[in-house]
């Protein structure tokens, strides 16, 4: 049996998820690295690739952790087919015995006003965002339940208006995603789960990745408003040490949460260019989500009692 915890990182082929991927290897833990991409990576030279190109795959970040002493196995997924999600499920499990975090990274993007959306492109983001990271997180929960003491991450960002502008197809999928992070998170305290957390963490300065590297092949002044996605793997890592107490249900931005609970004050070497003060993308202060009668639910109906399954 496998002593080490075990992380999965779904969308772990490049940007951000490769990052958190290698840092959580770096940490200790085991890594299962996911996504659809992979490749013949023994084959690849020069190696490694730029960590944000399309030579990136998890077979590449697999080897990259392995080379430096860690632990990692690449097993490609579809979110967007449940059989698939669950037989990635099944083989983390064959190979660790045991899920102590899932990092659900996996998204699909397309920002533009609902009348120039198509509605394929639609349909795709609903299914590899909220649809994916529910069926992941559903086949996760047995095993994340083990133990009592299973971390899911969600990269979902704080609910509040200006977000849905310009964007609001892709806004309803990421912002039903956080509220199954606000959900799972009452259902453990509910179910008297106290050392289980959920939280979604967003960027709070737009970071490196090969949508944002497009930008800055068009106006190479754009690279001093961007941040290493070393920030957001840092916030992670923060978010598994802290007790779940802390940190259950929280809809959090890697910056203020590096500010508020592990005390940053300096967030210079995180500056894709040196001495930039990168320009923040998101509001400073956020809104309250609760309400005055937050804790009176009346009475509450569960309709999965006394029912069969679908």
């Amino acid at each position: 049996m496998n002593e080490k915890r075990v992380a999965l990182v779904v969308g772990a082929s490049r940007g951000i998820g490769r990052q958190v991927a290698i840092d959580l290897a770096k940490n200790g833990y085991a890594v299962i690295v996911s996504a659809k991409s992979t490749s013949d990576a023994q084959k690849l030279h020069p190696f490694p690739p730029d960590p944000n190109s399309p030579q990136s795959t998890i077979s590449t970040v697999q080897r990259e952790i392995v080379d430096a002493g860690g632990d990692a196995t690449a097993i490609p997924v579809d979110t967007c087919d449940f059989a698939r999600v669950q037989n990635l499920i099944n083989k983390t499990i064959e190979a660790y015995g045991r899920l102590d975090v899932l990092v659900y990274n996996s998204g699909a993007i397309w920002w533009a006003p609902v009348k120039d959306t198509p509605m394929k492109r639609f349909q795709l983001m609903q299914r590899v965002n909220p649809e994916g990271l529910y069926g992941t997180v559903q086949a996760a929960l047995p095993y994340l339940k083990k133990h009592g003491t299973g971390r899911i991450i969600v990269v979902s960002p704080p609910i509040y208006s200006r977000f849905f502008r310009g964007k609001t197809a892709y806004a309803m999928g990421k912002v039903a995603m956080s509220v199954l992070t606000k959900g799972l998170a009452m259902d453990f305290e509910r179910e008297g789960l106290r050392e289980m957390a959920i939280t979604s963490v967003w960027p709070a300065v737009a970071i490196e990745s090969g949508a944002t590297l497009k930008m800055v092949e068009k106006n190479p002044d754009e690279a001093r408003d961007l941040r290493r996605a070393t920030i957001f793997s840092d916030a992670i890592l923060v978010m598994l040490n802290s007790p779940a107490s802390t940190v259950n249900g929280r809809l959090e931005l890697d910056e203020d949460f590096l500010r508020s609970d592990a005390g940053v004050t300096d967030f210079d070497k995180y500056a894709v260019v040196p001495g930039s003060s990168p320009r923040r993308i998101m509001p400073a202060v956020l809104p309250s989500l609760s309400v005055k009668e937050q804790d009176d639910e009346g009475k509450q109906m569960n309709s999965a009692e006394g029912k069969s399954k679908l």
